[in-house]
């Protein structure tokens, strides 16, 4: 027949139960931190990586505008490598540009106002 429960063999069973409960959750948040340390140790990862990436990049153009540069030096024009097939580097020295640019441009801006007070003599 049915045996009366005691209080103590209650609160037992509750506690056994609990005791699931609580390693259930346990369970979950040590899952969840296992999450957050991959996504975080991942993220270092990805960032060391696209900086080396980067890094490899810049050093496969800075090789390309040398090469550039060193046919021009040799005696190419720009129009002849780009006849020959070779456009111009993607990157370029930008503070070469610059310095280029200005002088450059103050060139012609000089050649150009030459060239526009002399017309009206010339005429």
């Amino acid at each position: 027949m049915a045996t009366k429960l005691t209080t103590e063999e209650a609160i037992e069973r509750a506690r056994r139960l609990q005791e699931d409960r609580l390693t259930a959750v346990q369970t979950v948040a040590e899952a969840r931190q296992a999450v957050t340390d991959v996504r975080e140790e991942t993220a270092r990862e990805l960032a060391e990586l696209q900086a080396r990436i980067a890094d490899r990049v810049s050093a496969a153009e800075r090789d390309d505008v040398r090469a550039w540069n060193a046919a021009l030096s040799a005696g190419w024009s720009a129009d002849e490598l780009r006849k020959i097939g070779f456009s111009e580097p993607d990157k370029k020295a930008r503070t070469r540009r610059r310095s280029t640019r200005k002088t450059s441009t103050s060139t012609t801006s000089a050649a150009a106002t030459e060239s526009h007070s002399e017309t009206p003599h010339e005429g």
